[in-house]
């Protein structure tokens, strides 16, 4: 029996692909008119300026979703003062993907249906943990949610078998009852299962080819969870 569930933030609760074209859209709008960059030297240098970060920070690790540096050394790269630009930039970024976010078509439903069953609701997500709090304020679920797990906190990210067993340890219960859903197949699923979780693969979009006796469940709307009392 599931006891609690555990769920994944980005393109699980909300649509994090149409956010970050927003987001990005208003990033290159600033560059155009403060720096005079046109959309191909913004695409290029903001690549240029995600090599540096990985290189310097390897890409396992929350630091480097941090916006701020990469938009520092995006500065740094064009020549033009961070301390005046760089945090400006980030709240361009982020504030525009916050004001777009919509929560996934019948999540907060079934997270309260959850609640009133008295079914613990954890959270495991990559990134750092300020913005992923300002997420979750501005999707006003933080009142369903027990506790939170991010890759920022435990120093991997998913599929790292330690996030998953820093989960399982905030829950308070076994792995088996713990039920772990996310978009990302290796990420969330595989690594859930991997760490002794069950699992179930949120695809909105249909990408992932179903099959008979997958290990995992696949939904593409999380009123399913609804519609056909899904018992946990």
């Amino acid at each position: 029996m599931i006891k609690t569930v555990i769920l994944d933030l980005d393109d699980t609760l909300y649509d994090y692909q149409e956010g970050n074209r927003l987001g990005m859209n208003a990033l290159k709008q600033y560059c155009r008119e403060h720096f005079g960059m046109e959309e191909e030297a913004f695409q290029e240098k903001m690549k240029e300026a995600w090599l540096v970060v990985s290189e310097r920070m390897g890409t396992a690790r929350a630091s480097v979703h941090n916006r701020l540096i990469r938009y520092q050394i995006f500065l740094e790269l064009i020549y033009q003062p961070v301390f005046l630009h760089a945090r400006r930039m980030y709240h361009t970024y982020w504030d525009t993907l916050l004001e777009h976010m919509q929560i996934s078509d019948g999540a907060r439903e079934w997270m309260e249906k959850l609640h009133s069953q008295g079914i613990q609701i954890g959270m495991g997500t990559n990134m750092t943990a300020y913005i992923q709090y300002r997420k979750v304020e501005h999707l006003g679920i933080g009142h369903l949610i027990d506790w939170i797990v991010t890759s920022e906190e435990v120093g991997v990210e998913k599929p790292d078998p330690k996030i998953f067993q820093v989960c399982v340890e905030k829950s308070g219960v076994t792995p088996r009852e713990c039920l772990f859903v996310g978009d990302n197949l290796r990420g969330d699923v595989q690594g859930a299962m991997g760490a002794g979780l069950e699992a179930m693969l949120y695809d909105p979009h249909c990408k992932v080819k179903e099959a008979e006796h997958l290990p995992y469940r696949v939904i593409h709307s999380f009123r399913e969870c609804l519609a056909e009392d899904f018992r946990l």
